[in-house]
Formats: C-alpha cells, structure tokens, sequence
C-alpha cells in the first residue's frame, strides 16, 4: 500500500500523497461519472415502446437495446478496472468517458435497430472502463478517513439515485422531447465530466503486465454467462443455444481461475478475495443488485400494464424509492464512521426486505398512496443504508495497485447480480402467472389491442399475481444479503487516520 495510504489523512500525508487539492470539484467529476454510466442501465426502459415505434423493432431486438449494455458492462468491468491500474486510471477513465459520450452520440443518431444496438454496446464498454476507474479515484484523490468516507457516500449514493433517476429522466425526455434524447442527454454530461477530470490526482501506476490470456478468458466467460442468463430468462431455460453459452462460460470461467492463481499479474488478484469480510461484502453485492434491478423490472411493468400509467407517471412514481436512497446514504456514510459496515448494512438489508415483503402484497387494485409509495420508500431507505458501507468494505484495506480490480469486481458483482435478478425472477413470474392464464403478457396486449376490458382484467389479475411472487423472492433475497452481512463479514469499522500514525 502507498504510503499515503497508510499514514492517512493529515495534511502533510495529503500533500505527500498527492490527494486532491480541491476535493470537492474532484468528488463533482466522479460522482457525476458514475451517476451517468449508472443512469443508462435504466433510462431506456421507459422510453422501449417509443424506440419499437420508431424504429420498428421486433419484441426479441427491443429486449437486446437494454441487455446489450448490461453485457457489455458486466462483462469487461475486470479488464477496465485493471487498466487502470496499468495505464493510469486518469487516462484510461478519459478514455472510458470519451467512449461513452460518442457511442451516446452515435444511438442517439440511429436510423436503425442494428446500429443503436452496436452503440448500446460501445456504452457498455465506455461505462466498464470508467466506474471502475471512478472508484479507484477516490482512494487517488482522498486520504483514509472521513473525507474518503464522505466520498464513498456521495459515490454510493449516485450508484442508487442513478438507477431510479434513470427512470424518472426516462420518461420525462420521452414524453416530451423524443426517445434519442434518453442517449443524446449523456453528451453534455460526458463532455462536463472530461473538462474536469484536470483536477484529479492521478496515481502511481502498476509496473506489472497485463494477462492477456486471463483476461480474454475472464471477460468472454462473463459475456457467454449474462447472455446465456439473460436468454435463459427470455426462453425459459430451453434450447441449444441457452446450453452452450452456459457451458462455455463455466469453461472460460474455470480457465480465468487458472490462470489467476497462475499468474505474475493477474487480472483479478486472488488475494483480493481470500479476506473473508470482502469475499462476503462482493456476494452481498450480488444479491443486492440481484433485487433492487428486479424490482425496477416488475415495478414498471405493473405500473404500466396493470395501474394504466403512461411513462412520464411512471417515471415520477419512483420519486420516493430515490427520495429513501438519497435520505439514508448520507445517514449510512456517517454511521460507519462510528460502527461496523456490517451494523449498518444488515439492518438495511433487512429493511429492504421487509419494505419487498409489502410490495409482494400488491393487487390489481392497490392504491399509489397506500401502498406503492410506502413500500418503495421503505425498501429504498434499507438499501440506502447499504450502498455506502458495502463500497467501503469492497474496497477498504485494498493495496492500492489493487484497487482498480478490486472497484471493477464490485462493479461486476452488482451487474451479475442483477442479470441474474432480471432473467430468473422474469422467468419465475411468468410461470406463475401462466397458472392463472396461460401466456398472460401476450393474452393482456392482444387484449388490449381488442378492447376485451374483461380478459385485459384476467391478464391483470394473473401478471399482478407472477410479480407479486418474484418480488417475496426478492425479499428472500435481500434477507439472506443481511444474513451474511450479520454471520459471515467480520471487519469492524474503518481506522482512524490517527490510529494507523502510532
């Protein structure tokens, strides 16, 4: 670890260290990077039907201008983080974010389904380049204690508001500019974001090599794992096709392992993983983006199908889960200054958990107020309260030379997560909703599209019950994160600069 690392945060240690002289235009750059590459994970959701209209898309291409970021970003976050750390991670996070904007640019354009789809991907790759780097920044940019805490909090805070913010933004641009401005929105963004990065430190690079080999085995197993998920969820686990991506990816995936262990300089340090309280952190990291990302998905369906709201509706409807993420982070970030990660995380997981619980009890008729609007407020203030102490525990105590991949598995972890939310509890709904009325989704919009209000009632009533189920699994997963949060992380709370000068 750098020395500025461990003699933590007195001025002299900043100055030696190379810490940010002006902290809070460093803290604005990375949080408004990660709010952007967070907030495209979700901001075209609302705005699909306007872009199947437009460019005429079938109902499979429509699916893939979501997932070909997803897999494009879940999948290459390890090589991006650990780019950083070899190349610099000021330079290579210009380089994430210069990416980013001209794929924006370029879907935003699109005459077609095949060129949006090619740039959802680029913006995958753009986004798996700087989140990383963002958060490595941080460790570049602050020293240890409470302005790094502030920091992780703010930046935690931006990876929870972004998601549901997304959503919001998505509906407002869609109803009333047009669904190209959902992608054109990140060019004077992205172009704020690059006039500001002068202001960050960089840090001292890594005089190590890159794994080529592990690296193209890694980031491909990943690729073939999301999508062999992600189709999966869409076919209901059958076909060929499903099968082999599947089988690759434990092939690739075994041979990444291999050669991890093997390695001088390995893409993802195993050391990394061996604490217990980390390896516990990144699998609580899993399950939390495995139920929040799926609880957007059967939110915004039920919203849209069975409550009639048009986008702008929905997207303001989530105000309040973004009202209890943005109230309880800044909580969060103060308490684990004084407690444990895990004191505040598990409860908030549990929380969250019991807000799923409410939501589980929705009905076709369920009112905004005395339901939905609770509910989500309670589940987002219990993952507010988890956002901040789960980055400090990915990364705290990390070697800076690691901190690249150690930001890029948290990352990982959060996007496999929610691959895996999104194509399992998918599929989970759907097979409890066909009990009710067979193929209910597709019997509801031939419905609608028929005027046949009673059957559009039956489909209702069979969908709301599929999301229901998904969402108490939902809730069963959150409830196990808090478990291993309580059993399994053991680190106490982070050391005071003080502490480690003595």
């Amino acid at each position: 670890m750098s020395s500025a690392l461990q003699t933590g945060a007195g001025p002299d240690a900043a100055a030696a260290g190379g810490f940010s002289r002006r902290p809070v235009l460093a803290l604005l750059v990375i949080a408004a990077a990660e709010l952007m590459v967070v907030l495209d994970a979700t901001i075209v959701n609302i705005a699909l039907p306007s872009i199947q209209s437009g460019l005429g898309m079938s109902d499979s291409g429509l699916a893939w201008v979501v997932n070909a970021y997803a897999v494009a970003f879940g999948g290459l976050m390890l090589l991006g983080g650990r780019a950083g750390d070899l190349f610099g991670r000021r330079r290579v996070f210009r380089l994430g974010i210069v990416t980013f904007v001209l794929a924006s640019a370029l879907g935003g354009l699109a005459p077609g389904a095949a060129l949006l789809i090619g740039a959802r991907v680029l913006q995958g790759l753009g986004a798996a380049v700087a989140a990383p780097t963002a958060l490595a920044l941080i460790a570049t940019n602050f020293p240890e204690g409470r302005q790094r805490n502030r920091a992780m909090g703010t930046y935690a805070a931006m990876a929870g508001v972004g998601s549901v913010l997304g959503l919001i933004l998505g509906g407002l641009l869609t109803e009333y500019l047009d669904w190209r401005w959902v992608l054109l929105v990140n060019i004077p963004i992205g172009i704020g974001v690059l006039a500001g990065t002068s202001v960050l430190e960089e840090a001292d690079r890594d005089d190590g090599g890159l794994d080529v080999v592990g690296a193209a085995a890694g980031t491909a197993g990943l690729l073939c794992l999301i999508y062999g998920v992600t189709r999966g969820g869409q076919t209901h686990w059958t076909g060929l096709v499903t099968a082999v991506y599947i089988a690759a990816a434990a092939v690739l995936l075994v041979v990444f392992m291999e050669r991890q262990t093997r390695s001088a300089h390995p893409m993802l340090p195993l050391r990394v993983l061996r604490d217990r309280s980390r390896a516990g952190t990144y699998a609580t990291l899993f399950l939390t983006g495995f139920g929040m990302f799926s609880t957007f998905y059967f939110l915004t369906f039920y919203m849209q199908h069975v409550l009639d709201y048009g986008a702008v509706r929905t997207g303001l409807a989530y105000l309040p889960f973004s009202a209890g993420i943005g109230i309880m982070a800044p909580v969060a970030s103060k308490l684990v200054v004084r407690l444990p990660p895990r004191l505040v995380a598990a409860p908030g997981l549990a929380v969250a958990a019991a807000g799923m619980l409410w939501l589980s009890r929705l009905t076709p008729h369920s009112s905004y107020t005395g339901t939905l609007l609770p509910a989500m407020f309670l589940t987002a203030a219990g993952l507010g309260c988890c956002f901040v102490p789960l980055t400090l525990g990915a990364v705290s105590g990390v070697d800076e030379s690691d901190s690249g991949s150690a930001s890029g598995l948290l990352n990982t972890a959060q996007q496999l997560g929610g691959a895996f939310g999104v194509a399992s509890l998918a599929m989970l709904a759907a097979t409890v909703a066909d009990t009710r009325l067979p193929r209910a989704g597709l019997v509801y919009l031939d419905a609608v599209d028929d005027g046949d209000t009673a059957l559009v009632r039956r489909a209702q009533e069979a969908m709301t019950y599929g999301y229901t189920r998904a969402l108490a699994c939902g809730a069963g997963v959150f409830l196990t994160g808090a478990l291993i949060m309580a059993f399994v992380v053991t680190a106490g709370k982070p050391d005071k600069p003080s502490d480690r000068t003595r």
